[in-house]
């Protein structure tokens, strides 16, 4: 992402060295950072020029800061192109944190404009004083996160399961997914909140807006809550936390078989293997193994349905569980 540049460098040997940066993974790294102890800005326009575009100086380097924070005009167009602070001025004047907004225009609205926050806000974390200038709180930006990862599930069944709804609506999910709350640190606010002798209410209200501002960790919210209401005083949280999720753990997969009738011991194996591999195998002889035995004869059996509906029930187990809890299933 970074490289620290103290060496006269120029032409061939330059660019060779800039583009180590300069590979593009995603949205989310959507340019190198270079940071130079000596000027080589003049060594840089001539060798974009000679192996380039005498013009590609303003395609090639970043502008200033101030320009993607405030806003500046395009000297080709003469457009204006408005920097962060505005369009989150814009955003808190349309929009209020927390709500969702009403009517598909308000909603489309609401997700461009996001989107268009969150590129803004990846492309300035490359300057060092964006963190300390930014307009928009930790408490609001969750807010907003929430409705867009609603919005983004509201949306998603009318075409599958790709970001891009239509021409229109595009959801920038790996940038949200950039600043993703992990399961130790929501740990680490039940522990405040425990020490707070579970009386701090505005802990309670971070774990909350912490998790659903987390597109990982929101099929994990009921899951969460109900732990933080079953703390007592003299509750260990992280010793605690490990036994509540391992029993909701087989709990769960123990309601699957029973209501989907699969073959228990087969079964058991079966996500077993899934956590230690990392994945639920999707086909093949695995899970077939698992299923209980249906009358090829009777006019309702449909395997195939059967089968998919079981591989969608222990997939979303699969994903609600695999980084919370361990692998193991059996009680000894």
């Amino acid at each position: 992402n970074t490289l620290w540049v103290d060496k006269n460098l120029r032409y061939h040997g330059l660019l060779q060295a800039f583009s180590r940066t300069n590979r593009i993974l995603n949205a989310v790294k959507n340019a190198g950072n270079i940071v130079c102890f000596r000027n080589l800005e003049e060594a840089t326009n001539r060798a974009l020029a000679l192996f380039g575009d005498a013009e590609a100086k303003s395609t090639v380097i970043l502008r200033k800061f101030e320009d993607y924070f405030s806003g500046y005009d395009d000297e080709k167009t003469g457009r204006h192109i408005k920097g962060y602070s505005e369009l989150v001025a814009e955003l808190k004047e349309k929009f209020v944190a927390g709500e969702m907004p009403m009517g598909e225009k308000a909603q489309k609205d609401f997700i461009s404009l996001f989107g268009n926050i969150l590129l803004a806000a990846n492309l300035l974390s490359c300057f060092d004083q964006f963190d300390s200038q930014n307009p928009l709180s930790e408490r609001e930006r969750q807010d907003y996160s929430s409705i867009y990862i609603d919005l983004r599930e509201q949306w998603k069944p009318k075409t599958g399961y790709s970001e891009n709804i239509n021409d229109d609506v595009v959801f920038e999910m790996e940038l949200i997914k950039q600043v993703e709350v992990t399961i130790d640190y929501i740990l680490y606010l039940v522990n405040l909140y425990h020490e707070s002798h579970l009386e701090d209410a505005e802990i309670k209200l971070r774990i909350v807006k912490s998790i659903d501002s987390s597109p990982d960790l929101r099929d994990k919210k009921e899951l969460i809550m109900q732990f933080v209401e079953s703390l007592t005083p003299d509750s260990s949280v992280d010793d605690d936390w490990l036994k509540y999720v391992n029993e909701k753990k087989r709990e769960e997969f123990g309601a699957i078989i029973s209501e989907e009738h699969l073959k228990s011991d087969k079964a058991i194996e079966f996500i077993e293997r899934a956590f230690a591999r990392g994945y639920v195998p999707e086909g093949g002889m695995e899970l077939a193994a698992i299923m209980p035995p249906v009358n090829p004869f009777s006019p309702q059996a449909n395997r195939a349905g059967i089968m998919e509906k079981v591989l969608c029930r222990i997939k979303a187990f699969f994903q609600k569980f695999f980084s919370i809890a361990d692998g193991e299933f059996s009680k000894k």
